[in-house]
């Protein structure tokens, strides 16, 4: 199995703002006092379509599929969470938390996947799980070791263990399974999702363990990533509030790795983490402030990965 590809499923906002219904339990999100829906969204856009070019620069091939403005859908911008693509043909939906995201899930992107060349084989649909009032958020809640064949999740009120088992019997990789924590406002919180506290690359890991308060735990998902041979590199929770461990491993042109994520997480990054970053693969990095202030999410929601095959 690969672990990074070279395509990328990316949504245009059409009116991107704060989502009212994922503010609940996403302590990143923020007003942006003095400013319109249509600022926002217009700021939205400009960093979205230049970190686009940076990545189709580099020979990363991004599908980018315009939003609608009906239905209103603010977090479409992050189409990890409802949707994921595998080798073997497989798409994944998945239940969401919020009742207004789960209206970003469009069947005419499918259609567009294979009018662009790419194979589609089976749906595997956990959507039904919401009316039982259970999630799993995909990819947000999900990170995959493919590799490996290992599934981390941080379990949360957008992570439901027994789906994220069912899911792991499904794809047949082995659970990682933990509980990850922020502080906000002196109080430790469950993280919203997993992919905002660790990322996997092919021969690294970026993580912060001091979010895994249960020390037995956070062991176990240490010892997991260094049985598997991965180089760790550890951030902090103040970190992690910049985005440092939103990010994502691409494939760019000639079969060049690239760690992708936003300015202000490479700016919250210190130098010997960047040097040991660099030994693995480059660093591209975009502006992304107006997105990660409203969206409360970074680089690594923006895209979802396409290892579909190809016709």
């Amino acid at each position: 199995m690969n672990q990074t590809t070279n395509s990328i499923l990316m949504i245009r906002p059409v009116a991107f703002r704060m989502n009212e219904q994922t503010a609940v339990n996403n302590y990143y999100q923020k007003v942006l006092d003095n400013t319109t829906p249509a600022t926002v969204n217009a700021k939205a856009q400009q960093e979205f379509d230049v970190f686009v070019e940076k990545l189709q620069k580099v020979g990363v091939n991004v599908i980018v599929v315009d939003d609608t403005l009906d239905p209103d859908t603010p977090d479409s911008i992050f189409p990890n969470n409802w949707i994921s693509f595998h080798e073997n043909g497989d798409v994944t939906l998945y239940p969401m938390f919020a009742e207004n995201r789960r209206a970003e899930r469009r069947e005419d992107i499918l259609d567009i996947l294979e009018d662009n060349g790419f194979v589609i084989n089976e749906i595997m649909d956990y959507t039904s799980a919401e009316e039982d009032g259970f999630f799993l958020e995909g990819t947000g809640s999900i990170v995959l070791d493919r590799d490996n064949s290992k599934a981390y999740c941080a379990l949360s009120p957008r992570a439901d263990e027994e789906l994220f088992i069912e899911f792991c019997e499904d794809f047949d990789v082995a659970p990682v399974i933990f509980e990850a924590y922020q502080t906000v406002n002196g109080e430790r919180k469950h993280m919203y999702h997993t992919n905002v506290m660790m990322c996997i690359a092919e021969t690294f890991a970026v993580i912060c363990a001091d979010c895994i308060d249960d020390k037995q735990e956070r062991k176990m998902v240490l010892d997991n990533l260094k049985a598997d041979g991965k180089d760790i590199i550890l951030v902090t929770e103040d970190q992690v509030n910049n985005f440092a461990g939103n990010m994502l491993q691409v494939k760019g042109k000639d079969d060049k790795r690239y760690l992708v994520m936003s300015n202000s997480a490479y700016q919250s990054l210190t130098k010997a983490q960047i040097h040991k970053i660099e030994q693995h693969c480059e660093i591209l990095h975009a502006n992304l402030d107006t997105i990660e202030a409203c969206g409360g999410g970074s680089a690594r929601c923006m895209m979802a990965e396409i290892f579909l095959p190809i016709k």
